[in-house]
Order: C-alpha cells, then structure tokens, then sequence
C-alpha cells in the first residue's frame, strides 16, 4: 500500500465507526421484538412442522412488504432458487446466465437442474451483471432460433438470467430486462442479500418472473434457515406451493402426489421467527443505512481506499457493507483483511469467482475482468444493525 494508506489507518476508521475495543462481528442477528412470544406459541400448540398458521402469516405479510402478489416460504435461499429455475423450466443441459461475482448457491441451485452456468461479468457500479457488457457478448456468442436463445460455441439453449443483488445492491435491472427480452431469456432474480432494497421504487425481487429470498442466520432477516420465491404469477406460485410440499394432492388421508416435487417448505416455528422479524425490518434497514452513512464520512480522508455506496437509481438495505482499495493498493487486500482481524473486527473478502472452483472451471464464461479485479480489492466489514446505535 502506499506510505500514506496502511492498514492501521483502515482499522482507526473503522474503530471510529464501530467502537474502540471489543470483538465486533461480521453480522449478527437482533431479537428485540416478539420472536419469543411468537416461537413458544408454536411449541405450546405443537404445531411446529409446515403446517401452522405463522406460515401463512409469514407470506402474506412478506408479499405485503414487498409489493409482490405472492410469497411462498421456503426451507432455504438455496431451494427457493431451485425451484424458481425448475418452474421456469430450466432443463438438462440449458445453459443460466448468472455473475461469476456471486454466493456458491446461485451456481449450485443451476447444477441442481443438470443445467450449466455460464459465468457473466459484473461492473464496477453495482457489482451485479454488467448489462452493456452482456449484451455485447450475446450478439457475439449466441443466436435466435425458433424464439429460443442458443449459445453458438456450445449449442447449447440459453434459458434464463440470473442476476444477483450483490449486498443488497440493485442491479440496473431495467438494462438487463431489456437484453432478456431480445434474447427471450427468463429473468430470475437472486434477491438472497436485498430484502428491504429498493429499485426505481420497486421491491428487489419483484421486477424479474420470480425473485428468491434468503433468511438465513446472517441476514437482514432471519428465520433460523430459510427463503421464499416472490412473484406476480398466480399459477406460479400455485405450482411452487405444490412442489415444495413434495406435490401432494390435497386430500384428508391420502399420499397421491402427481409430479416430482420437494420437501422445502418452510417450518411453522420457523415462519414465526420470520413474522417477528419481518415487524422489526423498517428499524433494521434504517440502522444500517446510518452504519453504511457512518462508514462512508469515516473513509472520506483515507487515501487509497473508497466505502461503496449503493448505486444512484436504487435504495440499498445495505446487508453487508463494504471498501474497495485502488487497483494499485489491491495485492495488500489480506494484509488489511489480516489487521482488521487481528483488532478482533471480523472482515471477510469476497467469495472467491464461480469459474475458478474446481467445479466449475471448465463452464462458458465470457472475459471476467472487471469481476477479477473487484475481487482482488473487495473487503467487506462488519455489518449488524446493531451497530447502527453505535
């Protein structure tokens, strides 16, 4: 790093911030409001598994949030996901466009489908898909045939587009619906991180055929484990009920299932948690949003490094927050993640790129430079909306 941006200095601006001592964490749950009161409810009535009526409360109230017209509780982010690229009909061997820049879980819900991903660039003001660059890639590499999108190198079709909302950061979703629509690719939004964030005043979620959501312990809301699919889609969400409860006919005693579903409904006493959760999000977001405000005056005068800030067109949740070191300070990024550590504030970097996994190396993907060079100078910091009071 140069002389006059060191570590130390990285660390002092983030004590500033957070406190002076203590061990601070990379993100914690809060449970001030009725999680007790809701959860031992369900252990007094006994209705603890995925019938309950907190499962229907947590979807209503979660669509009502969102603006979607239907929620649907999940087990997990993971199987939301899942299933959003089964109903939309992602087969064997399709391709899924998705950023290389993204959790494991994006990449792994495609392969769940024995489909492929092939791994798309992200820019600079989002982290998320880099349309512009997108689009020049598919005019390059794939074809229109009989409305269906076709990858010309592979001769693979190209089903759908998953974009993902990078810590809660909206992707320029309206550049991206458009590349979608001239290639006749499903859009699928991995809204894992951005429960709470705002697109041109649209929920995150919300703008694609399906959204999936995340709960698990370490997000803006937790349910212990868990995730929902949002969507406008009447008949969708009606087909991603059924399949979730393994595809079961409704009827008072008999086991008739009518199709390969999955277990991935969500828990009563989980969706309970979520209930209580969902009660405290508005205070939740408005503290991170003063934490992220907080970092952003700390790291003004520090040279060589920049708070990233959400982009002009969209309202973060600010789930976790995060410094970008110039290019020219990047090859010190673990001797900051090191320091950092060592004051006993837990940072992490970003999650190593999708086609550098074992496997995943040999999977399509287009010139990934710019989500090389994030990643190389990305550290993210602690983030809990408890530290909103500090």
């Amino acid at each position: 790093m140069t002389a006059t941006t060191s570590s130390a200095a990285i660390v002092e601006a983030v004590r500033s911030v957070v406190g002076t001592s203590g061990k601070i964490s990379l993100h914690e749950p809060e449970f001030d409001g009725s999680e007790w009161q809701y959860v031992k409810e369900c252990l007094d009535s006994g209705w603890v598994s995925s019938v309950g009526k907190y499962v229907d409360r947590f979807e209503s109230d979660l669509a009502a949030f969102t603006g979607a017209a239907h929620a649907v509780a999940i087990v997990n982010g993971t199987a939301a996901l899942h299933l959003c690229l089964k109903l939309t009909g992602v087969e064997r061997n399709d391709e899924v466009l998705l950023p290389a820049l993204t959790f494991i879980a994006t990449a792994n819900a495609v392969s769940y489908c024995d489909a492929t991903p092939h791994f798309c660039d992200v820019d600079d003001l989002t982290l998320g898909l880099d349309a512009e660059k997108l689009k020049r890639h598919l005019q390059e590499n794939a074809e229109l045939r009989a409305g269906q999108c076709f990858n010309r190198n592979t001769g693979a079709r190209i089903r759908a587009i998953v974009p993902m909302h990078t810590f809660g950061h909206p992707v320029d979703m309206d550049s991206l619906i458009e590349v979608a629509d001239r290639y006749r690719l499903v859009v699928i939004e991995d809204a894992a991180e951005s429960l709470g964030s705002i697109y041109k005043g649209r929920h995150a979620g919300t703008l694609g055929k399906l959204g999936a959501l995340s709960f698990n312990g370490n997000k803006i809301v937790t349910t212990g484990g868990g995730g929902a699919i949002l969507t406008n889609d009447g008949e969708l969400a009606r087909a991603a009920k059924h399949l979730s409860t393994t595809a079961r006919v409704a009827h008072k005693w008999s086991f008739l299932h009518d199709a390969i579903g999955y277990n991935y409904r969500m828990p009563n006493i989980n969706a309970a948690l979520g209930v209580a959760q969902l009660e405290g999000l508005g205070g939740f977001i408005a503290r991170k949003r003063m934490l992220a405000d907080a970092y952003k005056h700390a790291f003004e005068p520090v040279p060589g490094v920049r708070f990233f800030s959400e982009p002009s067109f969209a309202r973060s949740n600010y789930w976790l927050n995060a410094i970008m070191l110039d290019d020219e300070n990047g090859a010190s990024r673990d001797e900051v993640l090191q320091a950092l550590n060592d004051d006993g504030l837990m940072a992490r970097p970003v999650w190593t790129l999708m086609n550098q996994l074992p496997m995943y190396d040999a999977c399509p993907a287009m010139d990934l430079s710019c989500a090389e060079r994030i990643e190389r100078r990305l550290v993210n910091l602690p983030s809990s909306a408890s530290l909103g009071n500090s």
